[in-house]
């Protein structure tokens, strides 16, 4: 099979099971599977594969058929340029999730200490440490898998990042000058109506906001002025229905400057608000 023909085959045998964007798909598992880069591709087409690397193509190829997401085929997510590592015990990394990352950003300096809740793979923390040097990061996820996924891109990518198991602030010691959140946000009843690879491969836990979405974005609010610095900030990610009654929580548990900030397809997706003096 040559690189030509490998392509072609994936894209075909995806379309038959439906995935979406079969011909990207098809193309980031065969560069995957056998290291070619797409300018080695349309400079060397009719190149064949070996035995091995075509039977790692087509294993893959009938993985993602099965809806099997891409990133737990690969393991890796990019997310604010870095690789992270992924598979089924925490959420994929989401370009949506870039927005609220951009937005504590704007207000985090070096010095400050920050916590980030429901912390999953460690994207949201890691990439904060990242972008600004010279601040302290703890990430907490109640799950221990999910942990253990965070644990080893902590390791890979920013060690100096902290994490801790906690029921939310079940475990969280001290006061922070940013508290921030994706937690889970999805009405139990429409968890079943949700994407196959979402459904069926992404860990129950990080999905479920109980019966109305917005369990854990009450408890957070209600609990974290105790965690808090005085003038310090509460950011989430929200669905994209959610902004105003998250907004409402917030103005009814007497936070201020509150703000609904939209995503690049213009749904809003982050809602922030500051604990006062």
């Amino acid at each position: 099979m040559t690189l030509r023909e490998a392509c072609l085959y994936g894209q075909r045998r995806l379309e038959e099971a439906s995935v979406p964007d079969a011909d990207v798909d098809a193309w980031y598992l065969l560069e995957y599977s056998s290291g070619c880069t797409r300018s080695h591709y349309y400079a060397y087409p009719e190149e064949e594969l070996t035995q091995e690397q075509e039977k790692s193509f087509q294993e893959r190829i009938e993985k993602r058929a099965k809806r099997i997401p891409l990133q737990h085929i690969t393991g890796v997510q990019e997310f604010m340029g870095l690789p992270f590592f992924v598979n089924e015990n925490v959420l994929i990394p989401r370009q949506d999730t870039e927005v609220l990352v951009e937005e504590v950003q704007k207000r985090l300096r070096p010095g400050m200490r920050f916590l980030d809740l429901c912390t999953g793979s460690g994207c949201i923390l890691i990439s904060l440490i990242n972008g600004c040097p010279g601040v302290e990061g703890t990430g907490s996820d109640v799950s221990w898998k999910a942990l253990e996924v965070a644990e080893r891109n902590r390791k890979r990518l920013e060690p100096g990042a902290k994490l801790i198991q906690s029921d939310l602030f079940s475990e969280i010691q001290g006061d922070f000058h940013i508290i921030v959140s994706n937690p889970p946000y999805i009405k139990r009843g429409e968890i079943s109506e949700l994407m196959e690879e979402v459904r069926l491969h992404d860990p129950l836990l990080a999905l479920d906001g109980h019966e109305d979405g917005l369990y854990f974005y009450r408890r957070i609010v209600t609990e974290s002025p105790a965690y808090l610095k005085k003038g310090g900030s509460l950011y989430f990610e929200i669905g994209h229905t959610q902004g105003e009654v998250v907004a409402q929580m917030l103005e009814e548990q007497g936070f201020c400057e509150i703000e609904i900030v939209k995503d690049l397809a213009g749904l809003d997706r982050v809602v922030r608000g500051t604990y006062p003096e």
